[in-house]
Order: structure tokens, then sequence, then C-alpha cells
């Protein structure tokens, strides 16, 4: 017993040096990149929305309202989910010197100060950036852990997960959402294993709390609500065969915690803006601009494949084809697919203010002219999204395809259901959003959990292969 406990003691011991370690890393990875204005890119959504709650209290629609905040109170708005203004805030109230640069940056930005007298100053979102990532990576090697029961699998999964993220400590290094979904996902997708692996209610309650976390971080995630639902029938009644009346209750439990943290965000926007929505214009946008891709020639479709491949795929098609070939897919270019719809969905905004009262018609005129090629082009744009982690997407990709059909023959059903969510987002992303793997970074988790698995059984088979030296007499 007592070695028992030492073990345990020790073992716990490494696991916390490691996410120091992981933290470490991250840290230095996302503070060694070039400073950022804190308006560029899609920072001045958040940091608007954050500078109102911090001088007003109100929680606004930042840059897309009408007002200038940084002279006059806005009105409320909810075009963005909660959660991550809220850590911006926090970050203001911790870092004076963090809220200083934000209010300069929003002043310039209204064209009310000089931006030059502005600091580029973020630490503290960095470090709460490499935290939250650290804490997303643990997360997905223990899930990895009780998938396969196996402590080889979560330190394989930890180290092929922070290598994965890596190659993207530059987006990290942007004041943006994309290490708190990474990592909220990633905490509750171990919650939902740990609720499919031995469903009791407060493992299930823990699930639905951090999936409605998730989200109101980003309104996109609302969907895995009803897919986490349906992964506890396909558990309850397929695989475990209990029956319906435990699915029913493991169905209410889920929805229950969810709807407790998102009905408040609801009931305030009812009472704050008029409406009972999650959101608004956050999904007629995106679609909007979704809809440029259509315009794809039959070239760009084919070529799309090979360019995507990461490190070795652009470089190929630029030299075969020419750099126009597939210029349209990078965003900053003048006649991007991007470029494209945003200026469309600003052309409807200046004409008619408001999207969402359109958007059923926009979609309804694009599906009855074109919705076969709606449905192609999200083939390769998802093809394209979900190249994650750099070069090292070469190996996970390859091996996570592996891991599903492994799954399969070995009876492994958890790591599939475990899969299944970052896979539903990733198909939504290539027909509402599009083909930048930014959005799916959450596929880092299966992918990893795969290919460590790969790994650990590759290296059970070699070690069984060596002969035990006979023992002397």
């Amino acid at each position: 017993m007592r070695n028992i406990g030492w073990d345990r003691l020790f073992d716990c011991g490494a696991r916390v040096v490691f996410g120091l370690i992981v933290f470490a890393v991250l840290a230095t990875a996302i503070l060694l990149q070039p400073p950022k204005w804190l308006m560029d890119f899609d920072q001045s959504f958040y940091l608007t929305v954050a500078h109102d709650l911090d001088h007003y209290g109100v929680f606004s629609n930042g840059v897309f309202d009408q007002v200038n905040s940084s002279v006059s109170p806005p009105p409320p708005g909810k075009f963005f989910g909660p959660v991550y203004p809220w850590l911006v805030l926090v970050a203001m109230k911790v870092d004076a010197r963090f809220a200083e640069a934000v209010d300069c940056a929003v002043a310039a930005n209204e064209k009310v100060r000089d931006g030059t007298e502005c600091e580029v100053y973020a630490a503290p979102m960095h470090l709460m950036h490499a935290a939250l990532l650290t804490l997303g990576v643990l997360a997905i090697a223990l899930a990895a852990e009780i998938i396969f029961a196996s402590g080889a699998v979560f330190w394989l999964t930890g180290i092929l997960a922070t290598l994965a993220l890596l190659p993207d400590a530059d987006l990290f290094s942007f004041v943006m959402t994309e290490s708190v979904t990474f990592s909220l996902y990633s905490i509750a997708a171990l919650a939902l294993v740990l609720a499919l692996q031995a469903p009791r209610v407060g493992r299930i309650l823990l699930a639905g709390v951090l999936f409605g976390l998730l989200t109101l971080t980003r309104a996109s995630f609302l969907v895995l609500a009803p897919v986490a639902v349906a992964l506890f029938a396909v558990k309850d009644i397929w695989l475990a065969h209990a029956g319906w009346r435990p699915f029913c209750k493991h169905a209410l439990a889920f929805a229950v915690a969810w709807l407790a943290v998102v009905s408040p965000w609801l009931a305030r926007n009812a009472v704050s803006t008029g409406d009972l929505r999650l959101t608004e214009e956050y999904g007629s946008a995106a679609v909007i601009e979704r809809f440029a891709y259509d315009d794809m020639s039959v070239k760009e479709f084919l070529l799309a494949f090979p360019y995507c491949v990461p490190v070795i795929g652009a470089p190929l098609i630029d030299r075969a084809f020419g750099p126009e070939a597939m210029a349209r897919f990078i965003y900053y270019t003048p006649k991007s697919f991007f470029h494209v719809g945003r200026l469309h969905r600003d052309q409807l905004v200046e004409a008619h203010r408001r999207l969402d009262p359109l958007i059923a018609d926009v979609i309804r005129d694009e599906m009855r002219e074109r919705w076969w090629r709606y449905l192609l082009v999200s083939v390769p744009l998802a093809w394209c999204g979900l190249w994650v982690g750099g070069i090292l997407g070469l190996v996970l990709v390859p091996l996570f395809v592996w891991g599903c059909v492994a799954a399969v023959r070995q009876s492994k059903p958890l790591f599939l259901l475990y899969a299944v969510p970052a896979l539903v987002m990733l198909g939504l992303h290539a027909a509402v959003a599009n083909h930048y793997t930014r959005y799916n970074l959450i596929l880092i988790g299966p992918f990893s959990v795969a290919a460590a698995w790969f790994i650990a059984q590759k290296a059970t088979r070699r070690a069984s292969l060596i002969p035990t030296p006979p023992r002397r007499s």
C-alpha cells in the first residue's frame, strides 16, 4: 500500500512538472512573436467590448455599433459571446498598463487619439493564452489515458498536442478567442469522455456546464449540444444496451446543466436588447461571407486538395501553376474569396443596416440557384481546414484515419465518440465559414490521441519481440 501511495504521488508530481514545462514552452513561443497593434485583425472586436464593459458596464457590439464608445456610452449588444470579453476585462483590471493600452487603441481606432501614442502591450493576455492552452493540452492527454487506459499514451499525447500548437504561436499572440475555444473545448470533451465512460449524473452535469460555457464563447458551438445528446443515445441505447430510460435521464441532466449556463445570457439579451436570442448578425455575416466561395472554379476546386497540404502543397502548386492560380484562397489578396464575401456583407449592411432580416432570402436565393456548388465547395473547404499542426499535420492526419479504423477493429468506440464533436465542427466551419485551420484547432485533440495510440502500440509490439535474456543460475 505504501508503494502504491508513493507511486501515485510521484506520478501526480511528474504531471504537474509536465504541465509547467508545457506552459513554459507555449508562453515562450507566444511571447517571442512580434508585437501586434491591438486593433489589427479581429482584436478590435473583443477589445472594444471589454473597453465598453470597463468604462460603462455595458456589453456592447463593439466596433459593429454606431457609437464612438471612447466618448459616449454604447447601446447593449449581443453580436459576440460574453466569455472572452470578460476575460479581457479581468486582465484589464489586473494590469493597469494593459488597460491603458486598450483604452488608447480604442480611442485611436475611433480617430480620437493618435495611434502613435499607444503602447502595444498585451502580456497578461499572452500569459493567459499560454495557461489556457496548457489546460487544453492536459485535458487532451487525460482523455487519451482514459480512452486507452494507458499512462504512456498520456505522455505521448501531451507532447504531440503541444508540438501541434506551436505553429500557431503567432495566432495566439493576438487578443482573440482561439486559445479559449481550444481550452474550453478540450476540457468539455474530457468531461464528455468521463460521462460516456461512466454516465453518472454529476459527470453529465459537468459536461453540460462546460459545453454551455463553450457556447457562450463562440455561438457556433451551439450545435454541439444536440451532438452530445446524440452521443449519449449511441452509448446508452446502442453500445451499452441500457435502453431509453437511462438515455432520457442522461439527456435531461445534460440539457438542464447546459441551459443553466446559457439561460442567464438569453435572459440578459431579452431584457437589454429586447430579443431572446443567443446572438445577432453573427451567423448571418458568416454565411454571407461563406457564399463567396461558391464562385470557386473547377481548377481551384481540384487544386485545393494538393494546395492545402501543409508546407509542401502551396509551393508545389505555385511553382507548377503560378501564384495566381490559388490567389483567391489567400485572404489578404484583393480579389480573395474572403474579401469578396466581406465586401458583399458590408454592402448589404450599408444598404439595409441589418443582415438578420435579410438572411432567409439570401440563403433561399443561393440554394435555389447554386445549391450543388455550395455542397461541392464545402468538401475542399473541409479538407483545407483539417490540416492543423503545421508540418506535424502530415503525420497526424493519416494517423487519425488509422486510429478510426483501428478503433472499429479493436472495439474502442470511446475514441470515435470523442472525435465526433470536433469533426462536426469541421463540417460546420466548411459550411458557414472558410477553409482556415484557426477554426479547427480542436482537431488537435483527436489527432494527437490517435497518433499517440499508434506510437504506443508500435512500441509495445517492438518490446514484446525483444527476447528476454536467460537468468543466471
